[in-house]
């Protein structure tokens, strides 16, 4: 994999979906990040059902954390792990109302600082809600850079380091969400749509898999 075949790889990435976003629903950089936490070993979709009826009733630290941790579960219960989720995002509105003016902070030291966001959870917030040009790698991220070879790694943070250096700058922004949507629906786990996939020539797997 060279520096020509990277930025062909996204040159077709940016002509096919030239402003791809989160398949999460938010309206705020607060809604944002609540999704997001929700969102951990949980599809966008199963989320997304659950915030439509809780940023209806709740959408701020305040109105969320009035709630209460039993009244929360009650919107987020269909969730996995929602009992350790619920906890953590009353904590972090209680620390965004006391620390934050009820604000999602544009830094990454704060956004880690909350309860129940880590690494991953901060790059989208910042990629997302404030247009960071950062990298944040899942199973999707991870499996796609290995097997293109666009940014192999041992780790996500390996990977997440190396997409960094490697990806093109002027395509830096939006990298995250293709390659994201490139593992969730072309490039998929089991058994990719090498046939269909638009950079299947520029590939470097050398198991492609064609019906």
């Amino acid at each position: 994999m060279n520096k020509d075949k990277r930025i062909e790889i996204f040159s077709r990435f940016r002509d096919n979906n030239p402003e791809p976003t989160t398949e999460l629903n938010f309206a705020s950089p607060f809604e944002l990040l609540i999704a997001v936490i929700l969102s951990a070993q949980a599809t966008d979709k199963g989320v997304n059902k659950a915030t439509e009826k809780l940023f209806a009733v709740a959408n701020t630290p305040e109105a969320i954390y009035a709630l209460g941790e039993d009244g929360l579960k009650e919107y987020i219960k269909t969730i996995g792990l929602y009992n350790s989720k619920g906890k953590n995002i009353i904590k972090t509105c209680k620390m965004l109302i006391e620390l934050h003016d009820s604000q999602v902070p544009d830094d990454r030291k704060a956004l880690e600082a909350l309860p129940g966001v880590g690494r991953k959870t901060a790059n989208v917030v910042l990629n997302t809600a404030f247009g960071h040009p950062t990298m944040a790698v899942d199973t999707h991220i991870f499996r796609v850079s290995n097997r293109t070879k666009v940014a192999p790694g041992k780790d996500v943070v390996d990977v997440e380091k190396r997409l960094l250096r490697l990806v093109p700058k002027e395509f830096m922004l939006n990298a995250h969400h293709w390659l994201i949507l490139h593992g969730r629906y072309i490039c998929t786990a089991r058994k990719p749509k090498c046939g269909a996939c638009l950079i299947e020539d520029l590939c470097e797997f050398k198991k492609k898999v064609y019906d």
